[in-house]
């Protein structure tokens, strides 16, 4: 006896109609958190969206669901149409979003989930959202390897693509080996890693310091047969920007944190395009 996700055909039929209809699905993923891995996400969605790519970033991160700050639509909450189907919340034309984060009475409200009711959050997320036709769907998850990344890998399977954010620091490397392994070993397809505050760049002569040994991170990814998509360094303004609700990638694209972000974009679009 197979076991199966859905109570029923009509919610299996809606999943696999939801997902007929996204082009590219990409889960991004880290070993620990504080390494920048949402703000990766959002400013990764939004250059999609640049693009004139119709992008959805959907937020899995229960417990700290952080992305409703960063695309500064905290207080929006999630409507519904005529069927009930539940409607993203809108960034642009071109742009939208769905988080716990934006179906909370207060922003403050903690999110005392157990395995299951994440299960049915991600369910719903995907069978009961008017996503629409889109090229790119984001899927921000929580640092490490528990439900919310499992309970995606068991929805989409071979469907999505794994995108790991990592700092250079060791211990930061040392789970980014897990991740690696959790990722194939169920299924997803791996984009690569971007290494987040990877350098410093002067701003005066532009010259690239490392504090951390990137020979480290290197090494990881050629163990791993891993590409290393981008290195981003160290940029106050990424931080600043993702307080304030603003796009990096929008106003601030030509500096080198803006200028890596683009090269990473770039290269996921070639990958995907293959």
């Amino acid at each position: 006896m197979s076991f199966s996700l859905f109570t029923n055909d009509e919610e299996e039929k809606r999943f696999n109609e939801t997902v007929s209809k996204i082009r590219n699905i990409i889960v991004v993923m880290s070993g620990k958190g504080g390494v920048g891995k949402s703000s990766v996400a959002v400013n990764l969605a939004y250059y999609f969206a640049m693009q004139g790519k119709n992008v959805g970033i959907m937020d899995v991160d229960f417990h700290g669901p952080s992305i409703p700050k960063l695309l500064g639509i905290e207080g929006k909450k999630l409507g519904s149409d005529e069927s009930g189907r539940i409607k993203p919340v809108r960034i642009s034309d071109t742009f939208h979003a769905v988080s716990i984060g934006l179906a909370l009475d207060s922003i403050d409200s903690p999110v005392i989930w157990r395995g299951p009711m994440k299960v049915s959050a991600i369910k719903q997320f995907f069978c009961d959202v008017e996503w629409g036709e889109l090229d790119y769907l984001i899927i921000d998850s929580p640092p490490g390897t528990g439900d919310e990344p499992l309970t995606v890998a068991q929805f989409l399977k071979d469907k999505a693509n794994a995108l790991i954010v990592t700092t250079p620091q060791e211990v930061s490397i040392s789970d980014v080996r897990k991740s690696l392994s959790f990722a194939s070993g169920l299924g997803f397809k791996n984009l690569g890693i971007v290494v987040n505050m990877s350098h410093f760049v002067c701003p005066k002569c532009g010259e690239k310091s490392y504090i951390f040994n990137p020979g480290n991170y290197k090494k990881m990814a050629e163990d791993h047969n891993t590409e290393i998509l981008g290195e981003i360094p160290i940029e106050p303004l990424v931080s600043e920007c993702g307080d304030e609700g603003r796009f990096f990638v929008n106003v601030y694209g030509k500096t080198p944190a803006g200028i890596e972000f683009e090269k990473i974009g770039e290269k996921i679009f070639k990958k995907l395009a293959e």
